[in-house]
């Protein structure tokens, strides 16, 4: 198969679909592959160790859709981008459609296959390819909003650890899976005050083992919720369901609950965020003022992590590029219920059922 690597171009992303290694992997299987000059420089990697890893390197990222047949890359293609996919391309990458039907429209009517990352699962029902990154933005939410709560950053002034005879920032986190839970660890090791809430009675049980008590865990309402914010300083949203629009958990109405100069990251962004307040914005401008509140809703945070987080992406996403290589996209989609239900869009329709109906389309 022919594989191309575009330089993903969203605004501060510096991540890359492929490693050198894995490049190497595919081209001993007897692939090819053309990587866009430059596109791993954001994780240290120059075009020559590309080309010792047995990549052919083309000047741009048109050379690169035209020579390939598969594209791999990190975020959802933009809309230059997707003007260059043809019927014939599978593309690889995250989408996160459901809050976004212009992308979709625009993947449709390219024709092309197009599975995402967010929607694969594995034997257990989990979502492998969404982990790693969701592991990066859990543990970033706490840095960074750890940092936003500074008043160098708009924040009250607050050390979210506190000091002995002063308390720590009160967090409260909303979702208990995997960015929820590094957000936690991150929150507890940090020495804060830290809540967090969600709708399964089991995965509290789990979190309160985990965490032997050193986290406080919540049911999930909208009044307990609600409640919590007059005494939050931090709140992190990492609620998700799979392929669909996160549900709106905080509404405009709540937010003025929160004292001013509080923080909330939106985890969740990519897929519409989980506070009706929250709309995407990039890493060269991360934050807005709600009520007094401030918004931290980057929709590619582990892009500021780029050396971590490509690493990462590929060890998860590394056997799938395999497999689609070697068998090609319908049998590699055949051979694996899961990695079928990262089919979202093929032959000009939507395929996945909770895009479709968070679209409506």
């Amino acid at each position: 198969m022919r594989i191309g690597v575009p330089k993903e171009i969203k605004t501060l992303e510096f991540r890359v679909g492929l490693v050198p290694p894995v490049v190497h992997q595919l081209t001993v299987d007897g692939h090819k592959v053309f990587v866009e000059s430059g596109a791993g420089a954001g994780i240290g990697q120059s075009d020559e160790d590309y080309r010792k890893a047995g990549a052919e390197i083309l000047p741009d990222a048109a050379a690169v859709f035209e020579a390939a047949d598969m594209i791999v890359k990190v975020k959802e293609p933009q809309p230059v981008e997707i003007a260059r996919l043809k019927p014939h391309h599978v593309l690889f990458t995250y989408l996160h459609l459901a809050p976004d039907p212009e992308q979709a429209k625009g993947l449709m009517k390219s024709g092309a296959t197009c599975i995402a990352y967010e929607t694969i699962t594995d034997a257990k029902g989990r979502l492998p390819l969404l982990a790693p990154m969701s592991q990066v933005a859990g543990r970033m939410a706490t840095q960074v909003g750890a940092n936003l709560l500074l008043k160098p950053a708009g924040g009250p002034g607050m050390l979210i650890g506190g000091v002995p005879g002063v308390p720590p920032a009160k967090v409260v986190i909303l979702g208990g899976g995997v960015s929820g839970t590094h957000a936690a660890e991150m929150a507890v090791g940090m020495r804060a005050d830290v809540t967090l809430f969600d709708i399964a009675p089991a995965r509290l049980e789990e979190l309160d083992v985990q965490f032997g008590g050193h986290l406080k865990t919540v049911f999930s309402t909208h009044h307990a919720v609600a409640e919590a914010l007059a005494d939050a300083d931090l709140v992190i949203g990492c609620v998700l369901l799979p392929g669909a629009a996160a549900p709106k958990l905080v509404k405009r109405e709540d937010l003025k609950r929160m004292r001013k100069g509080s923080v909330v990251v939106d985890v969740a962004i990519d897929q519409g965020g989980c506070f009706e307040t929250s709309h995407p914005t990039t890493h060269a401008d991360p934050t807005f003022d709600v009520d007094g509140v401030i918004h931290y809703c980057v929709a590619n945070m582990p892009g500021a992590a780029p050396l971590t987080s490509t690493y990462a992406l590929n060890a998860a996403t590394a056997p799938y590029v395999y497999a689609l290589a070697n068998k090609g996209a319908d049998a590699a989609l055949a051979a694996d219920p899961g990695f079928a239900l990262g089919l979202n869009v093929k032959a000009g329709k939507i395929t996945h059922p909770a895009v479709t109906a968070a679209l409506k389309l």
